[in-house]
This record gives C-alpha cells, sequence and structure tokens, in this order.
C-alpha cells in the first residue's frame, strides 16, 4: 500500500481515513459511499496560498477549481481557508452563492456560457469572466452596459503547449475547443475586439494546458509563451497585462504508475511557475501581474476515496475474475470514459497481501461498467469492504442517475469522525420531476 498523510492501516487491520475507520464509515452511512479528509483538503490549500504569499508577496489568489467537487460545504472550507474558486456553470455559481461565497472572489469559466449564465455571473458580482467567444464578449458587454457595470474579463489563449497527458484531458493544443489560438493570430485579433467594448475591462489573459501534469516545464513553457505574447500586445496594442491566469492541472496519485507528490511537494511547481512569471515580466520590462492560479484535482483528489461493499463474484476460468460491487459506473465513469487507472484496497483486510488479480465491476446493466481491470487483492468475499483510492475529484462530479441508481451521499472526516455534507439520494429524489400526463393515466377499455 502506497501510504499517504491522510490514509493508514490501524491496529484491526482496517482502511482509515482522516482517523475515521472505514469499516464503521461504512455500517454507520452504508455504500457506495464519497468520503472526504478534511484535514488534507485544508492542508493543500493552505500549500498554494502560502506558497503564493510568500515568493510572489501575496500579489495573487489561489482559485479552488469547483469542478472537481462542488458542494456547499467545499465552498465554505475554501472561504475559510482565504482563497476564491472558479465556477464554470449556473449551478455551480448558485451552490457557492448560496453557501455564502464572496462573489468578489470568484472567476467564471466555461467555452460556452449560457446567456441567462452570464446573466447570473453579472448579477451575483463575480470578480472576473473568463471569455472564450468573441459572442461572449459581446454578450458580457451588453448585459453590463443594462446594469450600468463593467465587468473584467480574462480571455482564454492557447498557447499550444503539450502538456503529455491523455488527448481527452489536453486543452492547450492547437486543435481544442478552448481558447483563441497564439499561432494563428486569432488570439491578437480578439485581444484588439475586446478592447473596444465600453462595459468590459480586459485585465489579462486565462490559460491552462491540461490535467494530470507532472512536468514543471509545461507549465514553465505556458508562462513564457503567455508573457512573450503579453508582452506583443503591450508593443502593437498598447495593452498593458494586469491579471494572468495560469489554470490549475497538477497531476495526482491514483496507482504506482503516477508520481507521489507529498503535498508540501506543489509548492515546488508553483515555485517553478512564479519563477518563470518573473524572469519573463523582468525580461520584456512588464509590470509583475495579478496571477491567478486554479488547481482542483491536486486539491481534492487524494482526499477522497470511495467505500464499496462487494457482492457476487463471478470467476470465468482461464479469462478473468470479476468482482461486484455495489456502485459503478453511476458513481465513478471516468474508466468507461477513459481508461483511468485507480487502486484498491479491502478497507476490512487492508494488512493482508494480495494473492489474486481481479477486476471489479459494477451493478449497472453496461458490459463496460468497470471501475478497475486487472488488479491486485486478497481473495475477496461477499460482504468485504472495499476502497478505491484518489476518487475525490471527477467522482462526485460526474456521478448520474443510470439506471435510475441513486448517486452516493458525501461524508466530511474530521478527527475521526465523518457527517454528511452531501445527503444520500432517494427514489423519490430520482423521479421528482417525472410528470404522468393526464392522457396517460386513464384507463381504457
Amino acid at each position: 500500500m502506497n501510504e499517504r498523510e491522510t490514509l493508514k492501516i490501524n491496529a484491526k487491520g482496517h482502511l482509515e481515513i482522516g482517523g475515521a475507520d472505514c469499516v464503521a464509515l461504512a455500517q454507520e452511512f452504508g455504500t457506495p459511499l464519497y468520503v472526504f479528509d478534511e484535514k488534507y483538503i485544508r492542508k493543500m490549500m493552505s500549500v498554494y496560498r502560502d506558497t503564493l504569499a510568500t515568493y510572489y508577496d501575496g500579489k495573487g489568489m489561489v482559485l479552488y477549481a469547483s469542478k472537481a467537487f462542488s458542494c456547499k460545504a467545499i465552498y465554505r472550507i475554501a472561504d475559510e481557508e482565504n482563497i476564491g474558486i472558479d465556477v464554470v456553470s449556473g449551478g455551480e455559481l448558485y451552490t457557492a452563492t448560496q453557501a455564502g461565497f464572496p462573489a468578489q472572489n470568484i472567476c467564471m469559466h466555461g467555452n460556452n456560457k449560457l446567456d441567462y449564465e452570464l446573466g447570473e455571473a453579472l448579477d451575483a458580482g463575480v470578480g472576473y469572466i473568463v471569455a472564450d467567444a468573441y459572442s461572449e464578449i459581446d454578450k458580457i458587454d451588453a448585459e453590463a452596459a443594462k446594469r450600468g457595470i463593467v465587468q473584467k474579463i480574462l480571455l482564454r489563449i492557447n498557447p499550444g503547449v503539450e502538456a503529455h497527458t491523455h488527448a481527452f484531458v489536453q486543452t492547450a493544443t492547437t486543435d481544442s475547443k478552448f481558447g483563441f489560438s497564439l499561432q494563428n493570430g486569432t488570439a491578437e485579433a480578439v485581444t484588439a475586439y475586446a478592447l473596444t467594448k465600453k462595459n468590459v475591462q480586459l485585465d489579462g489573459y486565462h490559460c491552462h494546458i491540461g490535467s494530470q501534469i507532472f512536468e514543471k516545464q509545461s507549465f514553465v513553457l505556458a508562462v513564457e509563451k503567455c508573457l512573450d505574447f503579453a508582452a506583443e500586445m503591450q508593443k502593437k496594442l498598447g495593452f498593458t497585462l494586469k491579471t494572468l491566469n495560469m489554470g490549475g492541472g497538477f497531476g495526482v496519485w491514483y496507482t504506482d504508475e503516477d508520481k507521489k507528490i507529498p503535498p508540501e511537494g506543489y509548492a515546488e511547481y508553483l515555485i517553478a511557475l512564479i519563477e518563470a512569471v518573473k524572469a519573463k515580466t523582468a525580461e520584456h520590462k512588464l509590470p509583475l501581474p495579478y496571477l491567478l492560479l486554479e488547481p482542483g484535482r491536486s486539491i481534492i483528489g487524494e482526499a477522497g476515496i470511495t467505500l464499496y461493499t462487494v457482492g457476487a463474484i463471478k470467476d470465468i476460468p482461464g479469462v478473468r475474475k470479476y468482482l461486484a460491487v455495489d456502485g459503478g459506473m453511476f458513481d465513478n465513469p471516468r474508466y468507461a470514459l477513459y481508461q483511468s487507472k485507480y487502486t484498491p484496497i479491502l478497507a476490512n483486510r487492508a494488512s493482508e497481501e494480495p494473492t489474486e488479480i481481479v477486476s471489479i465491476a459494477g451493478k449497472c446493466c453496461e458490459s463496460g461498467d468497470l471501475i478497475a481491470v486487472n488488479v491486485n487483492l486478497p481473495k475477496a468475499e461477499s460482504g468485504d469492504i472495499l476502497a478505491i483510492l484518489s476518487t475525490g475529484a471527477y467522482n462526485y462530479s460526474m456521478a448520474m442517475n443510470y439506471n435510475r441508481n441513486k448517486i452516493p451521499p458525501c461524508v466530511l472526516v474530521k478527527d475521526g469522525k465523518g457527517e454528511y455534507i452531501v445527503k444520500p439520494q432517494t427514489y423519490e429524489d430520482i423521479a421528482r420531476n417525472d410528470v404522468i400526463l393526464e392522457r396517460l393515466s386513464k384507463k381504457t377499455k
């Protein structure tokens, strides 16, 4: 087992997260169950916040990328830790404002923000909106004019940096739905266009090169390209960069194929990025911009696990052995989407050595409903509690009611005690918006 700050094996041989026995959590809250360690989340937020304050004189802000995991409690934690957030939909914005999160510390994202979402962002008073289309600039300008305000925007630019990650999570290649390319002149053209608007204040640029990135040089190269472009825009258009948002994308540990970075180790990535900003601005004689960063997965990913109960076991001689659990692709679709790899542990027998290779199947009526394939475990039995590690990011966020299964609840653990931060769904919740038309409710002869 690759033990992390948040996980350990206790004297009973059970897996613990944040001091809470996972078997006891399963008994108290049931399975499937998402579990998050509050201490680890706060630690990661503080690492980014304090590093930015120390090495960049506090001239910037960390924004938690809430698409990784969004609920009211996580926004309260972010606010208490004095960091901002980014949101990518009206739903995330609504959740944040309902939690009392200060709107001036919110950055609104999205490559196709709907008209009502832009209106909601303006009405809330978000600090920044990242514009990713000419039409968005027009809409923001028009809606801001109606409200008698000037809205700060950042333009999403695409530096063409290859991030060495899965194609589905690369966002800065030339062929991407995100951003305006530096290579073909579109970023320059949209900069000039945004500067013509009266109710839009172009404050700077946003860049995000992808996810699950472990190479520091990828971030450094992206910074250099962005600031070279900013210097060019100052010369050509007289535009002085005030804000630079370098996104997120810092990699996390899922299996032993991944690099294991301790919480403090992420400071090194941020320091490399900051030093690149300082060097390039000095080279071009640019003022240091207000620096925004958007870590999400690296804050919440390793802080979370998912607990399941093993049910049916099917051994196909010479082919494969399947362990079926009470969850599946409805609570973790990432294997089905892009064959994401995970580390499983039998939480009630965590100290035992693995003895067989198995694949973990979900309960959905779908052949591709798998969570992990060809993984090593002790010989499992029905009723065992299975933990899948590093599921804090993009699991609850991507969960669904496929086959009308209930999305699992979320529990936050602090000092060994778990509490709901997302309550269990009920069948009534699933069917709440169904309508039986009057003509369908009548009996026919």
